[in-house]
């Protein structure tokens, strides 16, 4: 089993990462020393647990917070707050519609949630 998780620091930042052992990885980004932890983190203690899901593999699992990773601020607040229905117009793309492919349009990549697979979390699909 494997997890993939979000970390809210004390200054308000959101850290992403994916792990075998989530308990273990929240003591080592509040309380690990050099070379264990984020070194993100450990400038922004304490940390708190925000977001957590299991996944069957570490694969997928690390595809998950790879997919994460990238998203906007607003997304990632989304995921945390459980408004699964607003995850689609939080993509970076947007919604397809004609309307946004006009002049002033910026479109770019960004893929949607899954199902707790290689698809990615489970929340967005």
């Amino acid at each position: 089993m494997a997890w993939i998780y979000i970390v809210k620091c004390a200054d308000g930042s959101f850290y992403t990462g994916s792990t075998q052992d989530l308990e273990l990885r929240l003591w080592q980004h509040n309380h690990g020393d050099v070379g264990v932890g984020a070194n993100f983190t450990r400038k922004r203690r304490p940390v708190v647990l925000v977001f957590s899901e299991q996944f069957d593999n570490v694969v997928d699992a690390f595809a998950a917070e790879k997919q994460i990773q990238g998203w906007s601020r607003a997304k990632k607040l989304a995921l945390i707050e459980g408004r699964v229905g607003d995850l689609p117009q939080l993509s970076r793309s947007g919604p397809s519609t004609s309307s946004e492919t006009g002049p002033g349009s910026c479109p770019s990549t960004s893929s949607g949630a899954g199902t707790g697979s290689a698809a990615g979390p489970s929340v967005g699909r």
